[in-house]
């Protein structure tokens, strides 16, 4: 049976979404975004450090074994269950689904999009990298630790620039702020001081304070049961992946 030929997944709740979630930060993005538009949804706790990703149910809805994912079961083409993978291209179907928090205007649209890429181009994987060397690798190695912690601390820089003349990073509040909110929220993991970028953190701060992005921040806390420590066996199902047979 080919994916086109798939039984439409299963609705999990009595909402139209399905989101299929663990706390991290590109997850944190769409619960932010979700809580944001208040549209109700059915939260699917992904166990990335048991290795749920790797579900052939869960595969068929995000071929890369990655979380968030979505299905929406009420389209707004009426159509079958759709179902979406990669947090940008999920927040900009929700948003406009919605009707907020993407500019209807060319210019003004593409300046949020320019900025939602530059956060998965640059921000996230530079973050998860700093992520990985400081706190997750197996062995120190001082070059990567040097070298992505000097790029995010240059990237920290970019947002800082853009913001001292701009409230927000592409005109009014959109889901290029809450993507990279989501990630700048893990700034002591990326020894980046946030009064070393005054603008920055004036952004921030006026962020956290939205009731919807402390509430979304906070979905699914209770999941990281036994804290954040990664123990040998989830390093081996979230380090130690390689391509797998069709």
């Amino acid at each position: 049976m080919t994916r086109s030929q798939a039984v439409p997944p299963q609705r999990h709740g009595p909402a139209a979404v399905d989101l299929y979630y663990w706390p991290t930060p590109n997850g944190w993005k769409v619960t932010i975004l979700l809580e944001e538009l208040t549209e109700a949804y059915n939260l699917v706790p992904v166990d990335i450090r048991r290795g749920d990703q790797f579900q052939p149910d869960f595969l068929a809805i995000s071929p890369s074994n990655k979380i968030p994912a979505i299905v929406d079961h009420a389209p707004v083409d009426g159509g079958a269950p759709y179902a979406l993978f990669e947090s940008a291209a999920i927040l900009t179907y929700l948003a406009e689904r919605n009707g907020q928090f993407l500019p209807r205007r060319a210019r003004e649209r593409h300046t949020v999009n320019q900025w939602l890429a530059w956060q998965i181009a640059s921000l996230g994987p530079t973050a998860g990298q700093v992520h990985h060397f400081r706190e997750y690798a197996s062995e120190i190695v001082p070059y990567a630790i040097e070298r992505f912690t000097n790029e995010i601390n240059r990237l920290y820089g970019v947002m800082n620039a853009r913001l001292r003349d701009h409230e927000f990073l592409a005109g009014d509040y959109s889901i290029a702020d809450i993507a990279c909110w989501a990630w700048v929220r893990l700034w002591r993991h990326h020894d980046q001081p946030l009064a070393s970028f005054p603008h920055l953190q004036r952004w921030f701060e006026a962020i956290a304070a939205r009731p919807a992005v402390n509430k979304g921040f906070r979905v699914g806390n209770e999941l990281r049961q036994g804290g954040s420590t990664m123990t040998a066996a989830a390093r081996t199902v979230l380090l130690g992946q390689r391509a797998r047979d069709a």
